[in-house]
């Protein structure tokens, strides 16, 4: 009888070794399982980004503020904001506000003669700006001077010696950081595209797609601009202006977005420089869109024009004709596909000009004539509304004026009629808007749960913070 072999018994590492082909089959995947485990983030990289924004981080280890005091040294007259920012480029209040705002008439270039008496102007302004900025942030913050239309209209050098007047008081009444460039007169297609960049910050658009931004009018004393981003297509046909000449075409980079931005600004179409022009074109001393009962004159950039109604009375369409006149609308200058007024391409349109916003004097005589709430920052209104704003106050004598419009300052009254026509001669005629197309009339802007002005100086102050080191 044949006996049974007696099993042998197997060592760990014999049994490992006969089952080898098994247990690499079953390891393998639990090793690349286990591996990406480790390997795998808590959170997506976004999500970790924004719990990182979200965090609060103690006072004591947060990123300084920056302040930036910007003057806007107007036509009409001289302004300060004074902004704080933190360190992801967001207003953070000063005191109750988001800005300090503050003003005083008459501007800087109502003392062409005496460029001294042009920088005590703002010597109560600079004060009360530089009180509002830390101490020891005062040698770091930026203050710019930047003058407008009015400076650019004065002849000779006058416009020169009252800045250096402002460089000096500057230098030797403040502690902020003030550079020689910094006091300057801006130029306009500077001021069209800073005041793009502050409605459309305040309004959350930077880094948007190009026609997710709005157009901007700004309609100042002496100047008006109109700048909208337009596509790479219209950029890359604009027209080439002669030597000199400012570029219809700024490209700006802004929140991590190219932008192409149409800019021109009109000297001489400002509200006040253009009543001037509007008196100049017309065929004698009196003048249709000047109110019945006012016989005198009206002087701008240190030139007095007679002023005087017409003999007829005032009269709208009679008026829109000597507007059109000054604007130079129907002359056949143009030499583009398509232009505003005086020759001057339009940009081509398109969606980043379709939600249109006009600033300034805009909004103050829609106010003024009754057809926006002075009271509310924005108003919604068309073309068309400063037409027949304009008929109503053609229509009325200067002894009834002030108690039609009781807003309106008793030396705006007689050049009502014609400040309205002006307007909607330059919207529809000038930039060729729809008459029924709807506008925002913009004075600030709600900024979370504050207003801020609707003015340049806040992309003025952007830059200026965004270059420093």
């Amino acid at each position: 009888m044949l006996k049974r072999p007696v099993p042998r018994h197997e060592s760990l590492s014999d049994k490992i070794h006969r089952f080898r082909g098994v247990l690499l089959i079953i390891s393998v995947p639990l090793l690349l399982i286990t591996f990406l485990i480790v390997l795998m983030p808590a959170s997506t990289p976004s999500q970790s980004l924004q719990e990182y924004r979200n965090r609060k981080v103690p006072s004591d280890l947060r990123s300084p503020k920056s302040y930036a005091v910007i003057f806007d040294a107007g036509s009409s007259g001289s302004r300060v904001h004074v902004f704080c920012f933190d360190h992801h480029l967001d207003l953070v209040p000063i005191g109750k506000d988001l800005e300090l705002f503050l003003q005083r008439k008459p501007g800087l270039s109502e003392y062409a003669s005496n460029p001294r008496d042009a920088a005590d102007s703002l010597v109560s302004l600079l004060d009360q700006a530089q009180s509002v900025v830390p101490k020891d942030l005062r040698p770091k913050t930026p203050v710019r001077v930047g003058a407008t239309a009015g400076l650019r209209a004065l002849e000779g050098d006058a416009s020169d010696r009252i800045l250096q007047a402002v460089r000096d008081l500057l230098k030797h009444r403040s502690t902020l950081k003030s550079e020689p460039s910094g006091v300057a007169v801006i130029d306009g297609t500077q001021e069209g595209s800073y005041q793009w960049v502050t409605i459309n910050y305040l309004l959350g658009n930077l880094g948007k797609e190009y026609s997710n931004t709005v157009g901007v009018v700004d309609l100042g004393g002496g100047s008006v601009q109109m700048a909208y981003a337009i596509s790479d297509a219209d950029a890359a046909n604009a027209p080439r202006l002669s030597d000199g000449e400012d570029t219809y075409v700024k490209e700006m980079y802004l929140m991590g977005t190219k932008y192409y931005l149409y800019v021109h600004s009109y000297l001489h179409y400002g509200l006040l420089a253009s009543r001037a022009e509007i008196l100049k074109v017309s065929e004698d001393s009196s003048n249709p869109c000047i109110l019945v009962g006012y016989h005198g004159s009206y002087k701008y950039g240190g030139v007095e024009y007679p002023a005087s109604a017409s003999r007829s009375g005032s009269n709208v369409d009679e008026c829109m004709r000597v507007v059109s006149n000054a604007l130079k609308v129907n002359e056949s200058t143009c030499m583009h596909m398509k232009c505003t007024f005086g020759g001057v391409w339009n940009g081509g349109g398109g969606d980043g000009q379709k939600n249109l916003f006009v600033a300034s004097f805009f909004f103050d005589r829609a106010a003024e004539a009754g057809f926006a709430d002075p009271n509310v920052p924005i108003a919604k209104v068309h073309p068309r509304e400063f037409r027949e704003a304009a008929k109503r106050a053609c229509e009325t004598k200067l002894v009834n004026a002030k108690a039609a419009y009781p807003r309106v300052k008793e030396e705006n009254l007689p050049f009502l009629c014609m400040d309205l026509a002006y307007q909607y001669t330059l919207l529809v005629e000038g930039f060729g808007l729809d008459p029924w197309q709807e506008i925002t009339l913009v004075k600030q802007v709600k900024y979370r749960n504050a207003l801020v002005e609707a003015a340049w100086p806040l992309g003025s102050a952007i830059e200026a913070v965004s270059s420093l080191t």
